[in-house]
């Protein structure tokens, strides 16, 4: 959306999330937007946090380690929201306060044994089975949510998934409607799922959280088009 500000297209979408609460009989509070700002500078997510965002959301370690610091005096949550590799856990524990990546047993146990405080997590399913995704199946949940949870340091608030990448949002309804069954077996709060084109469906899915960045931030200069691009 060329011409337009970070604090208009963030109107834009809590316009959208607005009209898919009230579609699903939800309300627009029960929805967390996290604005995620990979390949953005730290400018501009000091503009998302002007028009209102309280959530920001990046993808890499090493990215995050150049914003985040300069960006403490900003009263922002910060979710790691992209593949977290073990040996990078124990900075991830230093700059995020909620890891929604959690892919692993191997890096719940990290992860555990680094943090010094209660740190959320949320699990990741591979809810569609791709082959290029992390995460765990549908199937081995219950167990690994359960093994994750002994362990010292871990709240386990709920479940995130990456829908595939397909032109028509109602195609990945059924992936989201089963992330939300996996969800409440469990009897867990959070649900991440949803991104900029696919986010209204996952709200009527009941999303509790949507994952949102070129919605919010515009296009990148040098997209690496994937589905972890939001």
């Amino acid at each position: 959306m060329p011409g337009t500000t970070i604090a208009e297209r963030l109107a834009l979408v809590r316009q959208r999330v607005a009209r898919a609460t009230e579609r699903a009989g939800r309300s627009p509070a029960e929805v967390t937007i996290v604005a995620v700002s990979k390949s953005f500078p730290a400018q501009a997510i000091e503009e998302a946090a002007a028009a209102g965002i309280a959530h920001v959301g990046e993808n890499r370690v090493q990215e995050a380690a150049a914003k985040i610091p300069a960006l403490r005096h900003l009263p922002l949550t910060w979710h790691m929201v992209g593949h977290l590799q073990t040996n990078k856990a124990k900075t991830a524990l230093e700059l995020f306060d909620i890891i929604q990546s959690m892919d692993s047993l191997r890096l719940a146990e990290v992860l555990s044994r680094h943090a010094g405080r209660s740190i959320p997590v949320l699990l990741e399913v591979n809810v569609a089975g791709e082959a290029s995704k992390f995460g765990f199946s549908p199937q081995e949940v219950p167990l690994v949510a359960e093994s994750i949870a002994r362990l010292p340091h871990l709240d386990v608030r709920g479940l995130t998934t990456v829908a595939p990448l397909v032109s028509d949002p109602e195609e990945v309804r059924p992936v989201f409607r089963e992330l939300r069954r996996l969800r409440d077996a469990l009897g867990l709060a959070e649900l991440s799922m949803g991104m900029s084109d696919d986010f209204e469906v996952a709200i009527e899915e009941g999303a509790t959280m949507v994952r949102i960045g070129r919605a919010i931030f515009g296009e990148r200069v040098h997209p690496e088009r994937s589905r972890r691009d939001v």
